[in-house]
């Protein structure tokens, strides 16, 4: 059994999420207190109830502002963090009587097409959530579903599709109240691939209570086993699931991996094709509902009212008061009513369609059959639509004609309502008041881009014209199973299905000046339109922007000078910091170079699924054929939880083509992670430590090149560089943040870094970039920030134009190594988590607030500043000092930046902070103690 860590380590380890925070001072306090939300004054109650954590606070908080301590958490060497815990699982009292039950489809994934639906087992005291794909938590936070109240989580597949929001949905429930929460995690047997995984970035909030079940690799055992033999997982008195595997037929492995199985009768071990082939069935058996215990009958039997009625009722014999007989259950019971089952099938290849139709433990459960005793009462499908299109799929629906059928799979009808309406709305907002830095979102401006078989729904209803009971899934679509009377669908909880139009209106009736404040908008892009095309006569002004000299703000720099729109555009995917929330994803920045790829800059859980919601699911496709790069700053799970599902997806969509595979640079803390995840799945990548594209060590690179080439003995080994050339540091070589993971001398593997900084060079310059260089800052081991430089281009009087050059700088305390690559940069993308007001707690956690952000640019002579990675304390708009934004603009989901219009940017922000005028601030935490009250 892992371990979780009690919340207090959330403090001092940056990978886990940003829950716990400070006592709120007083005067937070009178401020909130007249705030509607007035929910948020209940946060600092929580905390004084519990006296021992006041004292610490006072003694930690005044450790933080001291400097060595700072260095030392940085380096990974300071020795503050507390004992390990290891968390038990909560053990509910059921109800059996009386209760609550029902299905409920989750949605994730459903409106952008990019993970698999979850569905929720619902009991008034227990909680089962069948997959977890990337933005599950991020749907339960805006429909207000309590994680707390989750109790088993199951994966139908273990791959990324379906457990994407795995990681990011144990930091939450492990950072939930004083001591976290615990979950049981089931899965096929590749859940051990997982789990390994993921450890190698959260490894002191491991996978607790993850059980394996399922055949292991390398032995020849048939696998008629598991289709015969459900495997029990969970059999109390509310609830029996079973798991049935299903396991395309393939060659055995060469190699044999140990596996840990739950224990049960039915498990053997049999070949599998390969990892992450597996495929599960699940079946929920609810108890059968016993009859109505009939009074008169009892009365005539001899029995007294008292205790003998509920041992009657509870199946128990017991002896007559007045007359000489035993008296059973069915002398005094109507007839009992089977308990409803659910089946929740996962069948996504024709492959797998062959172990459906021969699995005989699921044949028995069929209409045919005709035992009342096992009627399903409904069946969930997130068989994808190319299976479900089969004819022998449908054929095997059919032998569950009376029940209720749900396709759950990527079906077109789900597109019309954003599965984020939150979010959407918003995007819809900003949209209307700046189109040109937010473009309409992908899911209404081309909805019909998204339909991946035009033919298929319509096709599909004509087949299932045989089936009266098949429906299409839509979100928080239920299938109420308890009480018993209420049997069937409810469709109470779908969203209503909101048009942009519905929401400008809205809008305008909100904050009426915004008609005014749109037209202001619009006018600063006509006034640079008009000025450029006045001063240079002939000229494609659409394709140019303005001159340097014209700008308010001061002088351009001159690499703006003749700018093309299709040079470069910043996308900002994710905005958010810690954890996804309704209106803000985690870190991800999408640069476009248009005909000429594109690169991710960190790649937060959730990202596919903000490409397809900014450029529509064939166009975010589009996106992720194109990547040549992708850059991670750092390894903590908001950076980069969403990387394999990108990886997936580029591979499926690039199998059979030829192509070359995708560079991932980043920390050598990531490479673990990745090598363990491709025993699962393969990622078709390529890792590249960050460390070797500092720019001393891409020097030393060229230079030790250019001593070959000139080697006049191809013998020699001027080839050979060791650590003392080669910066192989966290930091950079001589300062005051050098890392102690310095290995003094050890030699660089040059036979198997050397191709892949050629293979970089390559990449870079094919997408029109002269360098792309890591440097390191202060926020934990092997945190990095990235330099990328545009070529430099000659105009057409011949004059030299130096090539753009953006900064992004990781999560990072202000510090010179950032100042200095920085330095007359065209763009800073730097991280404000804080507000100005809250540098200890950016000290305490390694972060920069709004104005130190904006220091750091200032003091590099940066033209633009993008402030991003809010603390999700600031829902909407974080606070700001507007008097230090001159050259500054606020960052939001979705955000696409031009290089054209950087000098309109920052004249943007006092319109955007009108359209939230009305929005207050919510602590971070508010949710996440209204989940951990609503446990006790």
């Amino acid at each position: 059994m892992a371990q979780i860590l009690n919340v207090r380590h959330f403090r001092f380890f940056p990978s886990l999420p940003l829950f716990y925070k400070p006592t709120t001072t007083l005067s937070t306090l009178v401020a909130s207190s007249s705030s509607k939300r007035r929910r948020n004054v209940n946060v600092p109650l929580l905390h004084l109830r519990h006296k021992t954590t006041i004292p610490m606070e006072v003694e930690e908080t005044k450790s933080l502002g001291n400097p060595g301590f700072n260095k030392r958490r940085a380096e990974g060497t300071d020795k503050t963090d507390f004992p390990k815990k290891n968390l038990q699982l909560k053990v509910r009292k059921l109800n059996p009587i009386n209760t609550i039950s029902y299905v409920q489809v989750l949605g994730t994934g459903m409106d952008t097409q990019d993970t698999s639906p979850a569905v929720m087992l619902f009991f008034d005291k227990q909680r089962f959530i069948f997959n977890a794909g990337e933005g599950l938590q991020r749907f339960c936070t805006e429909h207000r579903i309590k994680l707390s109240k989750i109790d088993h989580i199951f994966l139908s597949r273990v791959c990324s599709e379906t457990a994407g929001g795995l990681p990011g949905l144990l930091l939450t429930l492990a950072g939930m109240g004083e001591e976290g929460m615990s979950v049981n995690i089931w899965g096929p047997s590749e859940l051990k691939y997982l789990v390994d995984a993921m450890r190698s970035f959260i490894p002191n909030a491991a996978m607790v209570h993850t059980k394996s079940f399922g055949p292991t690799f390398g032995t020849n055992e048939s696998p008629v086993q598991y289709q015969s033999n459900p495997i029990v997982l969970v059999d109390d008195e509310v609830v029996r699931i079973s798991a049935i595997i299903l396991q395309p037929k393939g060659p055995s492995q060469t190699k044999s991996h140990s596996i840990d199985t739950v224990d049960s009768p039915n498990v053997k071990k049999i070949p599998a094709a390969k990892p992450g082939d597996m495929s599960v069935v699940y079946v929920c058996e609810l108890p059968e509902i016993k009859g109505k215990f009939d009074l008169e009958k009892a009365k005539a039997l001899g029995l007294r009212p008292g205790p003998k009625y509920r041992e009657l009722q509870l199946g128990n014999s017991v002896k007559s008061d007045h007359q000489n007989v035993m008296v059973h259950p069915s002398d005094v019971m109507g007839p009992s009513i089977p308990g409803p089952i659910v089946l929740v099938v996962d069948c996504p290849t024709e492959s797998h369609l062959e172990a459906l139709l021969s699995a005989k433990s699921l044949a028995t459960y069929g209409d045919q059959v005709g035992n009342m005793s096992k009627s399903v009462a409904c069946v969930i499908h997130l068989t994808p639509e190319f299976v479900v299109s089969c004819s022998n799929y449908q054929k095997w629906m059919k032998t569950f004609g009376s029940a209720q059928h749900i396709m759950a799979g990527h079906e077109k009808k789900n597109i019309e309502v954003p599965i984020l309406k939150a979010s959407a709305r918003i995007a819809t907002r900003l949209n209307y008041l700046c189109p040109q830095f937010f473009p309409a979102p992908g899911f209404w401006s081309s909805p019909n881009q998204n339909c991946s078989k035009p033919g298929f729904l319509a096709s599909s209803e004509d087949t299932f014209s045989a089936l009266s009971n098949v429906i299409y899934a839509e979100n928080l679509l239920k299938f109420t199973l308890r009480p018993y009377v209420n049997l069937g669908l409810d469709r109470s909880c779908i969203p209503t299905k909101v048009s942009s139009s519905e929401i400008i209106d809205e809008l305008l009736l909100e904050i009426p000046e915004v008609v005014e404040a749109a037209q202001h908008v619009s006018q600063l892009w006509q006034d640079s339109s008009q000025t450029t095309e006045d001063l240079i006569p002939g000229s494609d002004h659409k394709m140019l922007v303005e001159e340097p000299w014209l700008c308010e703000d001061g002088m351009a720099p001159a690499c703006l000078e003749n700018i093309r729109r299709d040079d470069l555009e910043i996308v900002l995917l994710g905005t958010g910091s810690s954890q996804p929330s309704k209106y803000r994803n985690v870190t991800s920045i999408y640069i476009n170079l248009f005909s000429k790829g594109g690169l991710l800059l960190d790649c937060g859980e959730g990202s596919l699924g903000q490409l397809k919601r900014r450029y529509g699911v064939s166009g975010a496709d589009d996106v992720v054929r194109s990547l040549s790069c992708i850059w991670i700053s750092h390894i903590h799970a908001d950076h980069h939880t969403g990387l394999a599902r990108i990886l997936a997806l580029r591979r499926d969509l690039l199998r059979g083509v030829p192509h070359k595979p995708v560079l991932v640079v980043g920390p050598r803390k990531l490479k673990r992670y990745l090598d363990a995840y491709q025993r699962l799945e393969d990622l078709d990548m390529m890792f590249l430590d960050c460390k070797h594209t500092t720019e001393a060590s891409l020097d030393d690179f060229e230079n030790d090149l250019q001593e070959t080439v000139n080697s006049q003995d191809p013998s020699n080994n001027s080839a050979k560089i060791n650590a003392s050339k080669v910066d192989s540091t966290l930091f950079a070589k001589g300062s005051r943040m050098q890392s102690y993971l310095k290995i003094p001398g050890s030699p660089v593997d040059k036979d198997a870094v050397y191709p892949l900084l050629r293979k970089l060079k390559r990449v870079i310059r094919e997408a029109g970039l002269n360098a792309l260089i890591s440097f390191p800052v202060v926020h934990c081991p092997q945190s990095y920030g990235v330099v990328l430089q545009a070529e430099e281009r000659t105009n057409s009087i011949g004059k030299v134009i130096p090539g753009w050059k953006i900064v992004y700088s990781g999560d990072t305390r202000p510090c010179p190594e950032l100042i200095e690559a920085s330095r007359n940069a065209t763009v800073l993308i730097h991280e404000a988590t804080f507000e100005e007001g809250m540098v200890e707690e950016a000290i305490a956690k390694n972060h920069s607030t709004t104005n130190e952000a904006i220091e750091m640019g200032e003091s590099a002579n940066v033209y633009r500043i993008i402030l991003t990675h809010f603390s999700q304390r600031y829902p909407k708009i974080p606070v700001f000092d507007k008097a230090h934004m001159d050259k500054t603009c606020v960052a939001f989901d979705m955000m696409s930046i031009n290089i054209a219009d950087l000098p309109v940017l920052p004249k943007v922000l006092p319109y955007l902070k009108l359209l939230f005028r009305n929005d207050m601030i919510v602590d971070e935490s508010d949710d996440v103690v209204d989940v951990a009250a609503s446990a006790s």
